[in-house]
């Protein structure tokens, strides 16, 4: 009897399953080969940036580090306080300079740097300066690691993540925002402190914009494999939409909360990051809610733009994009969500 190679061939005559979970992006490329020695740049070696390196050091993901940032003295300096960790780490060789030729080779480039908002500071204006900064970070990491995945970290991540695309000239699956990947974190958080269950038996995407026009699935949620809402229904349990809305509420406004109570964020996208770059390096295959080019689904057609949905991440990048079902009235706050980065988008001119 012959025998599949994949376990994904499970339907009639050895159908691969994979073509009917996973719609493809467009304008996609094939993975560059992968390579035993692993090189991951971060640019920007601020709290988020420097959470992130120490996030993916202490979880083994990288035999080269290489930090990248204008402020020379800032970057030696977080440099050696990581180099003199050695004794501690996996080993991994760490370096840093003010020139992007140190990124050279790199499976994946993480780009944390940006502008911050000045007080009654347009955000129109403050995009195009973050434009203005990207104009001088992606080009020379696309001419140093022309084979290289981009993953946009920096804020406003669904918009810069565009830029990236379109500075790059990347195919689409090798440029990923870290979306709302974080923000699905703190939704499933939530959920489970509701519900007195471990975070990790719940399933749950908060998609679109990583920002205030996100969506939360609702009607997709599950835990321990219980769709929530269908069985509260079959049960004929009333809950209130309000509890619901407050929930997702909570998502939006617990990145505010923590940057008015010490003024940043750090470790939670810091652990977001890593476990996106574990899935890529490690060839994980594992789904993320991330941002990527969202122009054909859901009744995206009005332009090329960048949104967070539930994709397959590995060695190539976003593999495809989940089928994950949404009702009219989720779908519309996703093309709500769109037209909102849309607006903004086409003001830059690019």
């Amino acid at each position: 009897m012959h025998k599949s190679g994949s376990a994904s061939s499970l339907g009639p005559g050895g159908l691969d399953l994979t073509q009917t979970f996973f719609k493809p992006i467009q304008q996609t490329a094939p993975p560059s080969p992968t390579k035993r020695h692993t090189k991951v740049s971060v640019v920007g070696v601020g709290n988020v940036g420097m959470a992130i390196a120490q996030t993916i050091l202490t979880q083994d993901l990288v035999d080269e580090l290489a930090l990248v940032d204008v402020n020379a003295d800032k970057l030696r300096g977080e440099m050696l306080d990581l180099q003199h960790a050695a004794a501690f780490l996996p080993r991994t060789k760490i370096h840093a300079s003010v020139d992007y030729a140190i990124t050279a080779g790199s499976d994946l480039c993480i780009i944390t740097a940006g502008a911050r908002q000045n007080p009654g500071e347009s955000r129109l204006n403050l995009l195009q300066r973050n434009v203005a900064l990207f104009s001088h970070i992606v080009p020379p990491l696309a001419k140093y690691s022309p084979d290289s995945i981009l993953m946009v970290v920096s804020n406003p991540v669904d918009i810069l993540t565009y830029v990236a695309w379109k500075l790059s000239k990347f195919p689409t699956n090798r440029v990923i925002g870290s979306g709302t990947n974080l923000d699905s974190s703190r939704f499933r958080f939530l959920i489970a402190d509701h519900l007195d269950v471990n975070a990790q038996d719940v399933q749950a995407y908060i998609v679109g914009e990583h920002g205030d026009s996100s969506v939360a699935l609702w009607s997709s949620i599950s835990v321990g494999g219980v769709p929530v809402l269908s069985f509260l229904e079959k049960q004929q349990i009333a809950y209130e939409k309000e509890t619901l809305e407050n929930i997702h509420k909570a998502v939006i406004d617990s990145a505010y909360e923590v940057i008015s109570l010490k003024g940043y964020t750090s470790w939670a996208i810091g652990y977001s990051v890593a476990s996106l770059a574990r899935s890529i390096l490690r060839n994980q295959r594992r789904i993320h809610p991330v941002s990527v080019l969202a122009k054909g689904f859901y009744g995206i057609e009005g332009g090329d733009v960048f949104l967070s949905l539930p994709a397959q991440l590995g060695r190539g990048g976003i593999l495809g994009v989940t089928n994950v079902h949404l009702t009219d009235e989720e779908a519309q706050r996703f093309r709500d969500s769109a037209n909102t980065i849309l607006e903004l988008q086409n003001q830059l001119g690019l």
